[in-house]
């Protein structure tokens, strides 16, 4: 089974047992690790994406639920743990200041246009998309005038003398009193759904595994995490693993439900079907 998802430490660990073949009856992984952007492009291939199973932002869902299902687990749900709105002196204004983000197809960014939407009079103006680990460099140089940043980032921001403007998540549970939906685990409609929930039961046998034996994964998460601190690594794990990890519930699927409902009024996506994100082996999301 081709999986791709990123080298992150909250990745990396959920995913550990199973692409080292300690996860029973599960099938085989042929991993290749990418960023999320990366994978979010591949995603909306559709049919002709390499990949059997995809790590994505849940903001690239609207595009892509005609050819991938949305597995209720793997993914990663939370709350204080949103993306970061950065510059270089506090306090400034954003009203048509240059911002970079890491994608126009992530969650952070639908995040980010929320907000903005209500707390940034007459809007932002240019958005430049960089890869996440040069968004801070650009800060701080001055090359743009805030940056929305995400994973380790929250963690190491202070290093580049930069300021938290906003915190994203924060906004978004105050808002709304929902968990904040960030990436998503998705898989082919084609594999058909009893290999669609097989793939599911396998992520959480996964990620329990991880948890029953947190050691086991820690060579696997250091040697690709692109902040190498394991202190880092560690907080990187406890805020984006959790509960949700296991499985979305009704609260992780109300939350995604909000979140691609609100973008879709502001017209940043296009609006979903009733059951567009129901695993296709059950008709209730909490099945």
């Amino acid at each position: 089974m081709r999986i791709a998802y990123s080298p992150c430490p909250n990745d990396t660990f959920v995913f550990h047992a199973w692409a080292h073949g300690l996860v029973p009856g599960a099938p085989p992984l042929a991993v290749t690790l990418a960023d999320i952007d990366v994978t979010n492009g591949l995603a909306e291939q559709g049919e002709r994406c390499p990949f059997d199973v995809l790590k994505v932002s849940y903001a690239v869902l609207p595009w892509v639920l005609e050819d991938f299902a949305l597995l209720p687990c793997g993914g990663a749900l939370g709350r204080g743990c949103g993306p970061l709105v950065l510059t270089r002196e506090p306090g400034i204004s954003l009203t048509g200041r240059t911002v970079a983000v890491p994608s126009e197809r992530s969650t952070a960014y639908l995040l980010f246009r929320l907000w903005a939407a209500q707390e940034v009079p007459g809007d932002v103006g240019e958005i430049v998309v960089l890869p996440f680990h040069e968004i801070m460099p650009a800060v701080r140089d001055g090359r743009v005038d805030a940056g929305l940043v995400i994973h380790e980032a929250r963690f190491t921001y202070q290093r580049f003398g930069l300021h938290e403007l906003a915190d994203m998540g924060e906004h978004w549970e105050q808002t709304t009193g929902l968990p904040i939906p960030l990436g998503a685990i998705i898989a082919k409609r084609s594999l058909g759904a009893e290999r669609l929930a097989a793939l599911a039961d396998a992520a959480r046998a996964s990620v329990r595994l991880a948890w029953d034996d947190p050691r086991a994964s820690a060579e696997y998460v250091r040697e690709n995490a692109q902040e190498l601190d394991r202190a880092v690594a560690e907080q990187h794990i406890g805020l984006y693993v959790n509960e949700f990890t296991a499985d979305l519930g009704e609260s992780g699927y109300a939350a995604v439900r909000g979140l691609l409902t609100r973008a879709a009024a502001e017209g940043l996506v296009p609006p979903l079907g009733p059951d567009a994100l129901l695993p296709p082996w059950t008709t209730t999301a909490s099945g």
